[in-house]
């Protein structure tokens, strides 16, 4: 029995479930038992040796010396230590279920850990001992045989990540939280691994591989499988780290039935807790989730963001609502000081564009592609994923470029090069055929120029915010309508309050409604049709009015009895400051986006004095920014339909109107 055999046996055990369970929980049942019957069958030929072994060694031993021995007598990286194997347990159908909850717990520490706590394995024992199916489940195990003589680590490998795909896909409405499609990820592994291939291909080679949201390990699987092919001699050491607890066990069991490092698979949020500190890696690869929010952990971050690039997030955060550049700038932190570092991350649109200059994301935009680490990002179909539709890029950033591509970013627009599903999957309804997989890694070879792939130099995604100010200009008269304006302004009103307490607090509120009072009443007695357009001599004049009634104006309140009685007037004279300098009209202030390639100068002169000659620049405010407007660099001119097909179709639908009211009418 092949490896797809086994895997289509397996899979016929979850038609036992049906009815009890959904099809989204399938894989709660069959995936651990999977794991616990490869486990039993890896360690029936060391068991008698492992029971003596425990027998020798005191329950009051060291626990890390007991394990470490245990181990050793197993010959794998695992023991367990209780009597029972699935023939067994099947001797006692009566007590099946605490006695695999026995079985289970004689596990080392990290299977015990793996099956028992994230799986919830106990949970789902009790489960089907109550739906009448845990005899019947054991049985349909038992009966297979998944010994390493009949089904080596890579089949084995093969047989679960064939189970992980099928259960995904059968709970495809939350898929994309774990389980990316694998085409996706041979896209990613393609790009990450082409530009290596001479250096990958030499003998007795070893290379480590991350991924910080690494789901139920699809990445981590595929880009072995990729390498085993490519260099059968090479080596891949897999790291990983996952939040969610159930897609953690079903990574961490792939990797204890291929008998590969599973303590390099940890658990926790990588935002807050990095399970790998202090590790770089050769290559990386992740697709985080869409548009994760981070404000549980927003303390945290920020606190690590202050110590600057002695942390992680040093260039910037990103908005609360978004944490996909977190993820970007964790893998960053893990590039090695003094050896090449590749990573590639699904993301979506927003990372390219979101946030002004100034703002976390284009500060991280920015220093990602001024430290010219940005190699190429490539649009992907849309309608790709299990949970959504949403158009996403792959990102590839690497702190070695090739010297062709120093000073250089590739875009390439493959949103074209898809093929139709025959049956949809949630929201995936295209997949990447494998020769586009090619096609799309040998554009990126190949460094090509064409309709769907351009090379830029780096400064052509940065640009100079500058803002462009005009000068206040303010008429100035005394009427009923603009006194009212001064009696509802807000520093006119707070004269007749007061924070004082008793009779001080009475005595100042007095004062003030006196002030108001006596402000009123040389207002109205200075009422004319008169109108100002010069700030400074219409000044002078209140004072003045003020000064011979009597009346001490604070300068707060002065100020807002001169604003309230003002009207911006294009043709008032221009209102100055005490220098002399034009005071800036903040309801006329623009902001414009000057390529980093071109003079501020001379773009000013051309683009905005010409509209406004009154305008000036305020270099104190120029920011730099980084975006990348990828749909623009591949914008595709669309001609409108000639108004002979528009009109020709506007009858079609009137005649069908009309038919669909005669049927109604008869």
């Amino acid at each position: 029995m092949n490896h797809q055999e086994k895997t289509s046996f397996i899979w016929s055990i979850a038609d036992l479930l049906r009815g009890d369970y959904k099809q989204s929980e399938y894989g709660r049942v069959i995936l651990p038992f999977t794991v616990l019957r490869r486990l039993d069958c890896i360690q029936s030929m060391t068991k008698d040796q492992v029971l003596k072994r425990a027998k020798m060694i005191p329950n009051t031993a060291d626990p890390e010396m007991r394990e470490q021995a245990l181990k050793s007598a197993s010959g794998h990286g695992f023991f367990n230590t209780s009597p029972f194997d699935f023939p067994k347990l099947l001797q006692d159908a009566d007590g099946l279920a605490d006695n695999l909850k026995a079985y289970v717990n004689a596990f080392s520490n990290d299977i015990r850990e793996t099956v028992g706590i994230h799986f919830k394995f106990f949970d789902q024992v009790q489960r089907l001992e109550d739906a009448d199916l845990l005899f019947r489940i054991v049985e349909r195990f038992a009966n297979i045989d998944l010994s390493p003589d009949r089904v080596s680590n890579m089949q084995m490998g093969y047989v679960f990540e064939e189970l992980i795909r099928r259960f995904s896909e059968q709970s495809n409405e939350t898929a994309g939280e774990h389980f990316t499609p694998r085409e996706v990820i041979r896209l990613m592994v393609d790009l990450l691994f082409t530009e290596d291939g001479d250096a990958l291909t030499q003998p007795g080679v070893i290379k480590t591989l991350y991924d910080p949201a690494c789901g139920t390990g699809g990445m981590l699987s595929v880009a072995e499988d990729y390498l085993r092919d490519m260099a059968p001699d090479a080596k891949l050491i897999v790291f990983g780290q996952e939040l969610n607890g159930e897609s953690y066990a079903t990574c961490k069991s792939d990797m204890l039935i291929k008998g590969q490092r599973a303590e390099n698979i940890a658990q926790g949020n990588t935002f807050t807790t990095d399970a790998h500190v202090g590790r770089s890696f050769d290559y990386m690869l992740s697709n985080p989730p869409f548009g994760v929010e981070w404000k549980k952990v927003e303390k945290t971050i920020r606190e690590e963001a202050d110590r600057g690039f002695s942390g992680r997030f040093g260039a910037g955060l990103p908005r609360v609502s978004d944490g996909s550049l977190l993820f970007l700038q964790h893998m960053i932190s893990k590039f090695h000081d003094d050896a090449s570092s590749k990573l590639a991350i699904v993301l979506n649109g927003s990372p390219l564009f979101t946030g002004g200059a100034g703002s976390g994301e284009s500060e991280i935009r920015r220093w990602v592609i001024e430290q010219d680490w940005l190699e190429a990002i490539v649009a992907m179909p849309d309608n790709l994923f299990y949970n959504t539709g949403i158009s996403t890029y792959i990102w590839i950033v690497t702190n070695r470029k090739p010297a062709r591509r120093k000073g250089k970013v590739q875009l390439i627009d493959a949103s074209a090069m898809w093929t139709k599903m025959r049956r949809s999957l949630g929201e995936k309804r295209k997949e990447i055929a494998e020769a586009d997989i090619h096609r799309i890694a040998q554009i990126f070879g190949d460094m090509e120029v064409s309709d769907i792939s351009k090379v830029f130099d780096n400064s052509d995604f940065g640009y100079n915010r500058i803002t462009v100010e005009r000068p206040l200009r303010l008429n100035f008269a005394i009427t009923p309508d603009r006194i009212a304006v001064v009696e509802a302004a807000k520093p006119f009103q707070n004269l007749a309050t007061s924070k004082k307490k008793g009779a001080a607090k009475e005595q100042e509120i007095v004062d003030g409604e006196r002030l108001q009072a006596d402000i009123l009443s040389t207002l109205r007695g200075m009422e004319a049709d008169e109108v100002w357009i010069n700030r400074e001599a219409f000044t002078t004049h209140l004072k003045a009015a003020f000064k011979a009634t009597g009346v001490s104006l604070p300068a707060a309140t002065f100020k807002a009895v001169l604003m309230g009685l003002s009207e911006r007037d294009p043709d008032a004279d221009i209102c100055r400051d005490r220098n002399g300098n034009p005071e800036p009209d903040a309801e006329l202030r623009d902001n414009e986006n000057v390529p980093l390639k071109e003079d501020i100068d001379a773009y000013f002169e051309r683009e905005v004095l010409p509209h406004v000659p009154d305008a000036w620049i305020d270099h104190s405010k120029t920011k730099v920014g980084y975006e990348i407007p990828f749909n623009r660099h591949f914008y595709r001119y669309e001609p409108p339909r000639s108004l002979a097909e528009i009109d020709a179709e506007l009858q079609v639908l009137g005649r069908e109107i009309q038919d669909l009211l005669n049927e109604v009418i008869t």
